[in-house]
């Protein structure tokens, strides 16, 4: 069963940092490109930043860029979102997902959640003073 399953959700103040976690099993992320996603309260789902399988570089969604990093850890089977200067419009469930695109150097699929087919159940991030 392919699997995601985000932590480290919980509750910050504006101008903090929290690390999301994303653990991948039944199968192992190397051809895989991942994304991370959020759904504020109300909102659709946006997609914030996504990695290639092959790729160094990352790409973001503007009111995120500078302040998220987005990282994976393929001897880990790990996908993780750095968070900083954290602002309540950041408030919101974050998905992970992930997307079969074997041997890609940049990822496009930043705006594109129907391109993913494996999806974590998400994790809570509420920013409040």
């Amino acid at each position: 069963q392919l699997q995601l399953v985000e932590s480290g959700g919980g509750l910050a103040q504006p101008g903090g940092s929290l690390r999301l976690s994303c653990a991948a099993s039944g199968f192992s992320l190397d051809d895989y490109a991942i994304g991370w996603f959020r759904q504020a309260p109300g909102k659709e789902r946006e997609g914030i930043s996504c990695m290639a399988s092959a790729g160094r570089f990352a790409n973001y969604a503007g009111d995120v860029k500078g302040r998220f990093t987005i990282s994976r850890d393929n001897a880990k089977n790990m996908i993780y979102l750095h968070i900083n200067s954290m602002k309540q419009a950041d408030t919101g469930v974050y998905y992970c997902a992930a997307v079969l695109v074997p041997a890609s150097n940049m990822c496009t699929l930043i705006h594109r959640p129907g391109k993913y087919h494996i999806w974590g159940q998400g994790t809570q991030v509420t920013v409040s003073s």
